[in-house]
């Protein structure tokens, strides 16, 4: 059924279509707040703020009118609506931290630890490689066209989660915790390559001091990690994109199964 038939099959109700509105806006918060791309501070607050209002609008007859949804204001709706719109958004954003921590480690590999970009755009200071991880993560998100996978399942939560209906509880919270390990090891299966390759290079120099003392050791370590590190950051980007989409994907996934296992309200 579509938008046109649910409007023309249900009389006009003004208030369950705002209640409704109202609902939905609370829930797309949370996509605004943490999600990639939706939540960049590079996009003005404006510009947010009338995609938000235009999609409620469009959305709220339809949402008000599925079987389970309801469309009533009020402290346990507000709050449900709250909780499922944040922690699907955060879900979303440990892609992000993904590429973060990555940066961060390579970074110390590359001798960059101490290295920071004040970002305009965010207000603590970003790692130097963690800021371009981040940039090129974007990229692909918009490359792929993932983004609009995420806006298609926010689409589908209205359908598994009822307006107004559910709530998220504590258990279904409590996987976003087992979901933060994948985050480590998924960082460092995109830093594992580099950091092989300088952590041999620092053997090496290691070796080569022990045999010439005289030899300048940090002055041939760093360069030599660097000029490596590069070559083998630069050989193993392009295996990147896939890998990034497929844990978005599983990210993504995440989200969507914490949101169907939502407790029903009372």
């Amino acid at each position: 059924m579509n938008l046109s038939a649910l409007l023309k099959s249900a009389p006009p109700d003004w208030p369950r279509f705002l209640a409704a509105m109202v609902l939905v806006m609370i829930r797309l918060s949370g996509l605004m707040l943490f999600a990639p791309v939706f939540s960049s501070e590079a996009i003005p607050v404006r510009v947010k703020t009338v995609f938000v209002l235009i999609t409620s609008l469009l959305l709220a007859p339809m949402v008000a009118a599925l079987p389970l949804a309801h469309a009533e204001l009020g402290l346990p709706s507000i709050a449900g609506e709250l909780s499922i719109g944040l922690v699907f958004g955060f879900a979303l954003t440990m892609f992000s931290e993904i590429l973060i921590f990555a940066g961060q480690v390579l970074g110390f590999q590359f001798s960059f630890s101490l290295v920071n970009l004040l970002d305009p755009n965010a207000p603590l200071q970003t790692p130097l490689l963690s800021q371009m991880f981040t940039l090129l993560g974007t990229l692909v998100l918009l490359g792929s066209g993932l983004y609009r996978d995420v806006l298609l399942a926010l689409l589908r939560s209205f359908h598994e989660a009822p307006v107004g209906a559910v709530w998220l509880s504590g258990p279904a919270a409590l996987t976003l915790v087992g979901m933060l390990s994948g985050v480590f090891f998924a960082a460092l299966q995109l830093a594992a390559p580099v950091v092989a390759a300088t952590l041999l290079v620092e053997v090496a120099v290691s070796v080569l001091g022990k045999l010439s003392p005289q030899l300048p050791v940090m002055m041939v370590a760093i360069p030599a990690k660097t000029l490596l590190g590069y070559t083998v950051l630069l050989g193993s980007l392009a295996l990147w994109p896939r890998f990034l989409e497929g844990r978005f994907s599983l990210f993504l996934d995440r989200g969507e199964l914490l949101m169907r296992h939502a407790m029903r309200l009372p």
